[in-house]
């Protein structure tokens, strides 16, 4: 990996940006936008550029977060989709919904996060239970912890007649961003940037409590540290845009196949690689049925699954 190859990187991103701002039902043109075509600027302005926010930031925090758990777990299978932590803020939003649905966003942020949190330290306490010989397990069980919370998640929003609202914080989609809608995700973009100052740290930590306390690192306290940045930015994710499958998973996987584990050396590129791979994904559900558009989560769950199951057989195929 050069220098070139993440200015490559970079410019490409911005190219496909800038293109993505132009793609969609209502018809806005480099060239109306020129001419100050007041529907082309107020769709600009309104939605385009929002989206676009979104997108970026949501890939970004999510593909970091998906990052620093592997790191901290030392599992490469476990991220935010596979160890409960999206379910779990899902049901913190539920709750907050049920309780202070009159209150404003942050209280719900404040909330899922809160659960998401809940969710995580228990998985991990389950796991300290477990002895498993095959790491692929680990985000089995993960997965099944996940289940579990979802559907008592949908057991309570059925009840309470919130299956519909259930369905935006359960599966990613973009095109309900406007203006005013998206701002929360800034939040996710700070943590992320918080989380690149610890990056040193998750990776000592990465390698065990044992050698990280010989370094003199404090190893519970920056497991606590980065388990409460993978919370803020699920939480922050899903409660603007709803849940995006296996992005947390896959992107990390790939970067450090090629780059390694050196957390601060690949944290970058790990954030530029999730925010590209989300806006393509985005662009291709506004395209495939143009024009109706599919949830950037479907996209993403098609993709992520077969990206995952060539990880898990390339796994298989080192260790046997």
């Amino acid at each position: 990996m050069r220098l070139w190859h993440i200015v490559t990187g970079g410019v490409l991103l911005v190219l496909s940006a800038f293109g993505s701002l132009f793609v969609g039902v209502a018809e806005v043109t480099p060239w109306g936008l020129l001419h100050a075509d007041s529907a082309a600027v107020l769709v600009f302005l309104e939605s385009r550029v929002p989206r676009l926010l979104a997108i970026l930031l949501a890939g970004m925090g999510m593909s970091v977060a998906g990052l620093v758990m592997m790191h901290i777990t030392r599992n490469r299978f476990v991220s935010p989709s596979t160890a409960g932590t999206t379910e779990s803020a899902s049901l913190g939003v539920l709750v907050a919904t049920l309780l202070a649905g009159s209150e404003a966003v942050f209280v719900k942020m404040g909330v899922a996060v809160v659960f998401a949190l809940a969710g995580t330290f228990l998985f991990l306490v389950i796991l300290r239970r477990l002895t498993f010989s095959d790491m692929i397990l680990v985000p089995l069980v993960g997965i099944m912890f996940g289940a579990v919370i979802g559907s008592v998640t949908t057991f309570f929003a059925y009840r309470a007649d919130l299956l519909q609202t259930l369905a935006t914080w359960t599966s990613g989609d973009f095109s309900g961003v406007l203006r005013g809608r998206y701002e929360l995700l800034w939040l996710a973009g700070a943590v992320t940037l918080l989380g690149y100052l610890y990056a040193d740290r998750f990776t000592v930590a990465g390698m065990g409590r044992s050698f990280s306390i010989n370094l003199g690192v404090a190893y519970d306290r920056i497991v606590n540290t980065g388990l409460v940045l993978v919370a803020v930015i699920t939480a922050v994710v899903v409660v603007t845009v709803g849940d995006i499958p296996f992005l947390g998973l896959i992107v990390p996987n790939l970067v450090t196949i090629v780059l390694g584990d050196n957390l601060r050396r690949i944290l970058p590129v790990t954030a530029l690689t999730g925010a590209f791979f989300v806006l393509i994904c985005d662009v291709i559900g506004r395209l495939i049925r143009f024009p109706y558009e599919i949830p950037v989560a479907t996209v993403v769950g098609v993709v992520g699954a077969g990206v995952f199951l060539a990880l898990v057989l390339r796994n298989r195929n080192r260790t046997a």
